[in-house]
């Protein structure tokens, strides 16, 4: 018996129709697999039945992966692929795997020979570069910065430099209710002709992207709190 294949199933943004931003291929898969690996159960869940209504809950068999997993489990999670069944893993937002802690799934299924295949879906980190106009040849995502606000200052210095010394687009996130805090730090720590973008609730009706320089930040009245974002700098000269 062949070994069953490991479907990266992207799913949407925020909370609007599923459909609207992901393909038809997504609907396709979620028909005919019953094994996922989620981070969490009852999003999950919902999403599932929003792709396919008719789809029977109880023919679900989930494994969640989040912070509080053992590692020492993740390999069972996979045991489907191994008896010929086709397993999902399901991100809680955009791609599996990316700034995710599907990676770790996807690495072992590599070691198991179980053919791993991505599918076609938003990633707010892609998105948000498409649309900054700044360096899609070179950059760099760079996760979270620390909370310590002396900390993440230093951090953003730092890559504003090594995004003047590499050339690189340099990409980060913030929990979203410290968002505001975040663009406070970014227009007191970098210079005034760093191009800062914001990229925020993409693909959602209240999807906000701009890009400008430091300067012209400390002149924009904008909220971002609770609101989904992604920063990004780039500094020319």
């Amino acid at each position: 018996m062949s070994n069953g294949k490991l479907y990266l199933i992207p799913t949407r943004l925020g909370d609007n129709p599923p459909l609207e931003v992901l393909p038809i291929s997504i609907k396709k898969i979620i028909e005919s697999v019953n094994h996922y690996i989620v981070e969490n159960e009852k999003t999950a869940r919902r999403f599932i039945k929003k792709i396919n209504p008719s789809k029977s809950q109880a023919s679900l068999n989930i494994f969640v992966l989040n912070k509080f997993t053992n590692s020492s489990e993740l390999p069972s999670f996979l045991k489907p692929c191994l008896h010929g069944e086709h397993v999902g893993l399901l991100s809680e937002a955009g791609c599996p795997g990316i700034a995710d802690p599907g990676a770790d799934i996807v690495s072992i299924a590599h070691k198991q020979n179980i053919r791993v295949v991505p599918l076609v879906g938003p990633s707010s980190i892609l998105l948000a570069l498409m649309s900054s106009g700044m360096n899609g040849q070179s950059f760099a995502f760079n996760g979270y910065l620390p909370i310590d606000k002396s900390e993440r200052k230093r951090s953003l210095k730092a890559l504003e430099k090594l995004s003047l010394d590499k050339k690189q687009t340099q990409l980060f996130i913030e929990t979203p209710y410290r968002n505001n805090k975040m663009l406070e730090d970014i227009c007191t720590s970098l210079h005034s002709n760093t191009r800062v973008c914001i990229a925020c609730d993409i693909t959602l009706p209240t999807e906000f992207i701009k890009t400008q320089t430091v300067n012209e930040w400390k002149l924009t009245n904008i909220d971002l709190h609770k609101r989904p974002a992604i920063f990004i700098i780039q500094k020319d000269y």
